[in-house]
């Protein structure tokens, strides 16, 4: 499956929900850690790969490897960022902030989680 999308909020749901009518066809075991991790990857692409432009555009690739895991891969036109530079969101005064914690939780909830293009592209890896 290879899709572009609108950066817009609402057409997240749509795509998640293909996503996972594909990803329950395979399997159920991780249903939830993925739906929430790609709904958080395509938010931040939104949000802060195109500064919620709606004008631009957000490419979603998902590949099954047989029946032993997911690749998601979300990708913006934005200028990416340093993954290690994010504050922890469980220490401190983060610990009271209403955000910062999509990446945190994709790291959390997925096998495996990897950004190129300087973090403008994230490869999130799940098996089942």
């Amino acid at each position: 499956m290879d899709v572009t999308i609108p950066a817009q909020i609402s057409a997240i749901s749509p795509l998640v929900e293909s996503v996972m009518a594909a990803v329950r066809r395979q399997s159920t075991s991780k249903e939830l850690e993925i739906e929430t991790s790609l709904r958080e990857a395509l938010a931040n692409a939104i949000k802060h790969g195109c500064s919620g432009d709606p004008t631009k555009s957000i490419r979603c690739s998902v590949m099954f490897e047989g029946d032993l895991s997911v690749l998601i891969v979300v990708s913006d036109p934005g200028p990416g960022f340093n993954p290690k530079s994010l504050p922890d969101p469980t220490v401190g005064e983060h610990l009271y902030e209403n955000h910062g914690r999509g990446i945190y939780l994709i790291n959390h909830l997925m096998d495996e989680v990897h950004f190129k293009r300087g973090g403008a592209e994230i490869h999130m890896r799940s098996r089942f």
